[in-house]
Formats: C-alpha cells, sequence, structure tokens
C-alpha cells in the first residue's frame, strides 16, 4: 500500500487526513478525528461559528439526514442484505457526518469522547446486569423497581 500522507492543499486542509495504513484502511481514533475535525475547522477559518450549540443543531440535522434514510423501509435486517451499494454509501455518508460533528462537538465542549464513553459504557453495566436484563429490552428503572419491591419485601416484619 503506498504512503497516503498528503498536504494540506491537496487534501482540503487536514494536514495528515490520511497519514498512515490504519487510516487509509478506516481504523481511525478519536483523538485523531477530533485532531482532524479542529485542523478542518482551522483552514477554512470555521471555529468561529462552532459553537456548541451551532454544532449540536447540526449534529440534530445530520440525525435527522439519517433518519430518512430509513423511513419508509419498515425493519431491514442486520447488514442490510437488500440494499444497493449506493444505498448503503449514502448510509456511510450519512453515519460519518454524524459522527464528525459528535467528535467537534465533544472537543468544543472540552469532553474527551473515549474517557466519557468507557465511563458510561462501565455505568450501562451496573444499570443492566446480565443475569437481570439478559434477552430483555426493559429500561433500567424496570431492574432498579424490581429490586426496590425486593428490598421492601425483605425488610417488611
Amino acid at each position: 500500500m503506498k504512503d497516503l500522507t498528503q498536504t494540506s492543499e491537496t487534501n482540503g486542509g487536514t494536514g495528515h487526513l490520511l497519514h498512515s495504513r490504519a487510516a487509509a484502511a478506516g481504523d481511525v481514533g478519536l483523538s485523531h478525528l477530533t485532531q482532524m475535525m479542529a485542523d478542518f475547522a482551522s483552514a477554512r477559518d470555521w471555529e468561529k461559528f462552532h459553537s456548541p450549540r451551532n454544532l449540536l443543531l447540526a449534529l440534530v440535522g445530520e440525525v435527522g439526514e439519517l433518519s430518512e434514510i430509513f423511513q419508509w423501509k419498515g425493519e431491514v435486517p442486520r447488514g442490510l442484505p437488500d440494499w444497493s451499494v449506493e444505498e448503503k454509501e449514502h448510509l456511510g455518508e450519512e453515519l460519518s457526518d454524524v459522527l464528525l460533528y459528535l467528535v467537534r462537538l465533544a472537543d468544543i465542549c472540552d469532553v474527551n469522547l473515549g474517557e466519557a464513553v468507557l465511563g458510561k459504557l462501565k455505568k450501562n453495566a451496573v444499570k443492566y446486569p446480565i443475569e437481570r436484563c439478559k434477552g430483555s429490552s426493559n429500561k433500567y428503572t424496570v431492574y432498579k423497581e424490581s429490586e426496590i419491591e425486593r428490598n421492601s419485601e425483605n425488610h417488611e416484619v
């Protein structure tokens, strides 16, 4: 595989957009995406437009565009086997837009998205213990309520 390093002039102002084989293969980390988005905005002098509010509204707009793709399809199987190449490409573009705005919003709000995600996964593991929720789509409040009921039954005399 050839080196995909490009200059700011040739790649739209991202400087190190495709600086590694991992990036070329699509295996890009959050910190790398964060830096690429910051470089992209800086090269275009867009930082002044990237307030948390504006980025959130742009993110919501992109989520709307993503939802339009599925709006009239009904339930679709995993892997989208009946979708055309063009439909999957469009889906990938909209998913990318959502991710890029989310990463940029986290950066502007000074939130380490990687740390936040890992923390949230730990909290979810506590909220949704395997032994109580496996195979169920109930919200965690159902598990909490049943725990409260069990505890109150155990304390009754």
